[in-house]
């Protein structure tokens, strides 16, 4: 079987909302126990939703799912310093992930799946007691899988740094694994 060319994929992505989106290897990104305790010990809305710790795949369970891959897509919105425009850049970089997930499933790649930036937001509060409402967009982030996206970023060779205060300008990253 011949590799597609996913550059018409790339493109689809800007054209869903990523200020870029570049072709990644699954070894290119970085997983590590020490995430998932970031986000166990260092955010008030741990095991509130169903897409983040202890709910989301262990770091191990994700490298072993990237290792099924061979090629992901990595997207990216901002740099941006507008405080205001955080929830919106983060929620529709949410929907282009799962919406070019979508669009990769219906042209044929079966395997496609995304893995977006923060948290779920379709719901609040998430419905842990039943099945969740929006199965359709809900994904784990990045982080809650135990993925290093500062490291996985850098090793695309794109640029990220740490959002020191309010002036400093931010980036949202998302990931669709295609095949």
């Amino acid at each position: 079987m011949s590799v597609v060319d996913l550059q018409p994929w790339l493109d689809r992505a800007r054209e869903l909302g990523a200020d870029d989106a570049t072709l990644i290897d699954p070894q290119q990104v970085v997983t590590a126990e020490w995430v998932r305790l970031k986000c166990e010990f260092g955010c008030d809305g741990f095991g509130e939703c169903r897409t983040c710790p202890p709910h989301s795949p262990t770091p191990a369970t994700t490298r072993r799912v990237l290792d099924e891959f061979r090629r992901v897509i990595l997207m990216r919105v901002g740099p941006s310093t507008d405080q205001a425009d955080s929830d919106r850049l983060h929620e529709g970089l949410r929907k282009t992930a799962t919406g070019l997930e979508r669009e990769l499933f219906l042209a044929g790649f079966h395997k496609a799946w995304s893995i977006p930036c923060g948290p779920c937001e379709e719901c609040d509060p998430c419905n842990l007691e039943g099945a969740c409402l929006h199965p359709e967009r809900s994904r784990p982030s990045m982080e809650a899988c135990g993925i290093d996206v500062f490291s996985t970023v850098r090793n695309a060779g794109w640029e990220i740094e740490v959002v020191r205060d309010r002036t400093s300008p931010y980036r949202f990253f998302a990931l669709v694994l295609v095949d």
